[in-house]
């Protein structure tokens, strides 16, 4: 059966379409960009989330540079995700997120 491949939208490499993560930049999004609070489809340079109203753009904590809401710094390449408290689910979180998108934990507030 033929497999259609798609670039990676954060380094360009020709991945199969049903893949979850990007195997050359190891991105989690690699088709796309999600808005880190509800998870609704969003363009880079949008400011604000069409979905939930959440700005788009925020200060790395690590550099204080303007970044878009994705996993990496924009500026210093610092992760801007954390994982969740939550023993059994463990997924990586903005850092800004108030509860975990996947099992719905209050997320202690604070750098990543």
């Amino acid at each position: 059966m033929a497999s259609y491949r798609q670039p990676c939208v954060h380094c360009g490499e020709f991945i199969d379409r049903s893949a979850r993560l990007c195997p050359r930049c190891g991105r989690r999004s690699p088709f796309g960009f999600f808005c880190p609070t509800c998870l609704h489809p969003v363009e880079k340079g949008s400011v604000v989330c069409a979905g939930c109203g959440r700005p788009l753009y925020t200060l790395c904590p690590a550099c204080g540079a303007g970044t878009f809401v994705e996993e990496q710094c924009e500026a210093c390449g610092a992760s801007l995700m954390r994982p969740c408290p939550n023993p059994r689910c463990g997924q990586p979180q903005f850092f800004e997120n108030q509860k975990c998108t996947a099992c719905g934990k209050k997320l202690h507030t604070g750098r990543p």
